[in-house]
């Protein structure tokens, strides 16, 4: 089982001081990667503040649980990600979602009943810049105009995309196009028909099955015995972020994990 856990990103905690001491931390014990959440502008009674990404690291890979396309232009992101697959040396995960808060489309200005269609046109955007130079593209739904152009850097190998998928259309997008599926909150027994169905549709061993998964940092037999149970369903890969998010779970948990990540070895 592949172990992760999530920065401490959101909060008064999110200091670059606290984030590098997190995410180094979690190198030195051996887990196999970091990853944060995020959203642009939200209702800020509701929400804490949103995630400063940077990579003081050098083994363990990055990812994002989930970075919302649609919010955004594909063209920018694409050259934002690229330099961070290559300044990461290949490390980067995208874990991408289609978005729920209306409220931060309206504030950016992005159509949310077309955050799908926007989703799927996007990622064809971004991966035909990402692979052909000089690249030529036809979009119908995002605003471009794309003919005989360039964009540099190219990233120095694939970046995989994981979707976190929950309706029907998700879960055919996944299949369709995706190299993971980064599941979140879900029990075992929740997620077994949905990684059986996966698998079903995707066999090769190179589509991650991901879970996002949130744990206290107090119990660790529980959180041993969830693992399991989720390994045994055949899910590949588990993060690991806190319930709750003081600057001591954070703490609790990245330890709790680097123990059992030490116990698998």
């Amino acid at each position: 089982m592949q172990l992760g856990i999530h920065l401490p990103h959101a909060g008064e905690q999110a200091t670059p001081e606290k984030i590098r001491r997190a995410a180094m931390r979690a190198e030195d014990l051996g887990l196999d990667d970091v990853w944060v959440s995020e959203h642009i502008i939200v209702p800020r009674a509701t929400f804490p503040r949103s995630p400063l990404f940077f990579d003081p690291t050098k083994r363990v890979r990055l990812g994002t649980s989930v970075l919302v396309l649609p919010m955004r232009h594909p063209l920018p992101l694409a050259k934002e990600l690229a330099t961070l697959q290559n300044f990461s040396e290949g490390r980067l995960i995208l874990g991408a979602g289609v978005g729920w808060l209306e409220a931060e489309f309206a504030a950016l200005g992005a159509p949310f009943h077309e955050r799908g269609r926007r989703t799927d046109e996007g990622i064809a955007m971004m991966r035909a810049v990402w692979t052909h130079d000089p690249v030529t593209f036809r979009s119908k739904y995002i605003p471009a105009e794309i003919t005989e152009m360039t964009m540099q850097p190219l990233p120095v190998r694939p970046i995989p995309i994981w979707f976190g998928a929950r309706s029907e259309v998700a879960f055919k997008r996944t299949v369709r196009i995706g190299d993971g599926w980064h599941g979140s909150q879900l029990t075992p027994e929740q997620a077994a028909p949905i990684v059986k169905r996966l698998r079903s549709e995707r066999p090769e061993p190179e589509f991650t099955i991901s879970m996002r998964t949130h744990w206290s940092g107090k119990d660790e037999g529980e959180l041993r015995e969830r693992v399991a149970a989720f390994a045994e369903i055949g899910v590949q890969h588990i993060m690991v972020a806190p319930v709750n998010r003081e600057v001591d779970d954070w703490d609790e948990v990245i330890e709790g994990v680097g123990r059992l990540a030490a116990r698998q070895v």
